[in-house]
Formats: C-alpha cells, sequence, structure tokens
C-alpha cells in the first residue's frame, strides 16, 4: 500500500494529479495566459465510480410499504438527491441498486414482477442521465426459475452491468445447492455480482442493545463468502466477479479460521481443501469500500488482498460519497487511489469503459 505523503497534491481541488501531472498543468495554463487565451482549461471531470448506491424504483417501495418494511431513507429517495451526492463527491458514475431485502419477502410471482418493474425503472434512469448511473439488476431470489428468467431479460434487453443478491435469502446462503443453476448461468455469463448482507433468519431476535444491523450484516457477509468457499461454488464459477459490501464484512478478522481451522476437518481435507487455495479465493472477490474508509477496517482488508480488488462504495443513501472519499483520502496515496475510485471497477464493468 502507498502512504501518501503529498496532501495538497491528492486533495479534491487538485483531483489526485501527481506532482508532474499538477505542474504540467501549471505550464500549460501559464503558456495559454500568455497567447492572450480568454479560457483556461477546465478541471477533470468526476471520475469516481461508486459500486454501492441504493435507489428506490416505485414499484418496489410501494411492495416494501404494503409489507410494512419501507423506512425513511427509502421513502425520501430522490434522483435528484443521488445526482446531487455524486456530484459533491467527484463520482462520475454509480450502480445502482436497492437494498435489504431486495424482494426477497415476496412470492415468485410477486416478487419477478417487482423486479423488472425495478430494473426497468433503474435502466430508464440510466438512460435519462446519460453516463450517470449503471445497472445492478435486482433478481427475484430465491425464487431460481424466475431468477434465470430475470437473468436473460436484464442482460439481453436491459443491457445491465451486472446483478444485485443479498448474502442470504430465508436460511440459504449464495452457494447452497438450490441456487447453482443461477450460479452456473451468472458464470456462463462472466457476470459481475454484488452482494448486499441481508439480516439472516437464525439472528433478527438476537439483542445486545444495538440495532441488528451492526453487527448481524458484516457478519451475513461472511456467512456467504464461506457458503460460495466451502460449497465449491466460487470454485466452480470462476469467471463470476463477486463484490462484497462493506470490505467483506468481518472477513478480515476469520481468515485464519478458514485458512487452518477449517481446512484440518477431514470431511473438508478430503475435498481437496488447503489454506492455500482457501485464501486464493478470498485475494480474487472485490470488497467496497461502504462504511469501511476507515485506517482500522484498511489496514486489515490490504493485509488480506491486494490494493487492485477494492472498489468505491459509499452506501449512499444510509451515508454520502464525500464522507468515503475524504476517509480513503487519509489512507491512500494517489496512484492507489487512482485504482479503488476508479480503476478496479473499469475491469470489471466494460461497460463503462467507452
Amino acid at each position: 500500500m502507498e502512504i501518501d505523503r503529498s496532501p495538497l497534491l491528492n486533495c479534491a481541488c487538485h483531483g489526485g494529479t501527481t506532482r508532474r501531472e499538477f505542474l504540467g498543468a501549471v505550464g500549460a495554463m501559464g503558456a495559454l495566459a500568455a497567447a492572450g487565451c480568454a479560457t483556461l482549461p477546465m478541471p477533470a471531470g468526476p471520475r469516481r465510480i461508486d459500486v454501492h448506491h441504493h435507489i428506490s424504483p416505485p414499484s418496489w417501495v410501494a411492495a416494501l410499504k404494503q409489507a410494512k418494511l419501507d423506512s425513511p431513507p427509502v421513502n425520501d429517495w430522490t434522483p435528484r438527491r443521488s445526482l446531487d451526492d455524486m456530484d459533491r463527491a467527484g463520482v462520475a458514475t454509480a450502480m445502482t441498486s436497492p437494498t435489504l431485502p431486495a424482494v426477497s419477502f415476496l412470492g415468485p410471482k410477486d416478487a419477478a414482477e417487482v423486479a423488472r418493474a425495478s430494473n426497468e425503472y433503474a435502466r430508464k434512469l440510466a438512460d435519462d442521465h446519460p453516463g450517470r448511473f449503471g445497472l445492478f439488476a435486482l433478481l427475484p431470489m430465491p425464487h431460481v426459475d424466475e431468477t434465470l428468467k430475470e437473468i436473460d431479460y436484464a442482460f439481453g434487453v436491459l443491457k445491465c452491468d451486472g446483478v444485485a443478491f443479498m448474502t442470504s435469502y430465508g436460511d440459504k446462503f449464495l452457494g447452497d445447492k438450490a441456487f447453482a443453476p443461477v450460479m452456473d448461468e451468472l458464470n456462463r455469463r462472466k457476470a459481475s455480482a454484488y452482494t448486499h448482507p441481508n439480516e439472516p433468519a437464525c439472528c433478527r431476535n438476537l439483542s445486545v442493545g444495538v440495532p441488528t444491523g451492526v453487527i448481524e450484516w458484516g457478519t451475513d457477509t461472511t456467512r456467504t463468502i464461506a457458503s460460495l468457499i466451502f460449497s465449491g461454488t466460487s470454485a466452480r464459477c470462476k469467471d463470476i466477479n463477486f463484490i462484497f459490501s462493506h470490505g467483506g464484512g468481518t472477513l478480515s478478522s476469520l481468515t485464519e479460521r478458514f485458512t487452518i481451522w477449517v481446512v484440518a476437518i477431514p470431511a473438508f481435507k478430503a475435498r481437496g481443501y488447503t489454506g492455500e487455495n482457501v485464501m486464493a479465493e478470498i485475494k480474487r472477490f472485490y470488497y467496497d469500500t461502504a462504511q469501511a474508509s476507515n485506517p482500522i477496517a484498511m489496514a486489515a482488508i490490504t493485509r488480506m488482498v491486494a490494493t487492485s480488488q477494492i472498489v468505491f462504495g459509499s452506501d449512499y443513501p444510509y451515508r454520502t460519497s464525500d464522507e468515503h472519499v475524504k476517509g480513503l483520502a487519509g489512507i491512500f496515496g494517489t496512484s492507489d487511489l487512482k485504482m479503488i475510485e476508479r480503476d478496479n471497477a473499469l475491469r470489471i464493468l466494460p461497460r463503462l469503459r467507452v
């Protein structure tokens, strides 16, 4: 990890430029002024890509309200508020997805209808604001047949950039054999799959005096990572680009249990698991910065994976993009910030390279 020792050159007003780039720009402006040009070059525009940005499609909000699962952040969201947050933080493009519980509370028919309407809304949002929004398609999980149909429509018709999963659906995590057809289809498509923690069925009534999401959401992310690895799903589906929210939840604190404890269990040893191949799976996944843009979390994450696997996420509207920009700027140097805030996402979101 490169540590930034030049706050001036990395501040927001200079867009994270290098010393050479900054001095070159100053020289260019001086030359233009000497030539009598009336207008100096404008600074570079927004460049960040946010992979963790929530929206509230009307059909989804209506379904939440009917089930009494809505909340003020969901109800108060508007496209203008998203754009204002993005503009304040220099975010060029936000990959959109609804938050928990997605449509997992609905039966197959209703889940499919709400997911379809939500994805069509997100597509129109992107079309109405060219370049500003991408689409992680909402899937009607845990209903496998309906999900396969929506994957086909979302990629074939809506030209989505990837899909959005919850980490769990009832008592099933993403590596469950029931979801194998979904994973195999996404692998065939070499898709990017963003994941967001859910409230797991096991732990909704546990109380330590704080909201469930404070502890359980990060832990649910780790549960689904374990499910994907130790079911063999992630090794079988090497062409899915999994993105895990909030820096991978509690994973960085539990890697030793994955790579030493689990692989020593005879049943896992017999299936060929080793510390090395488990760690290889962990290292190939992507982890977003949402609510993890602090020195403690990033110290652990950057020891667990290369900077190439970290992508910018804001968790808007629950947090702001600008909070995360400022947090990351105090930790990383210019070249690492360029990777985290844009270049890493471009590798797995090819449409944005155009």
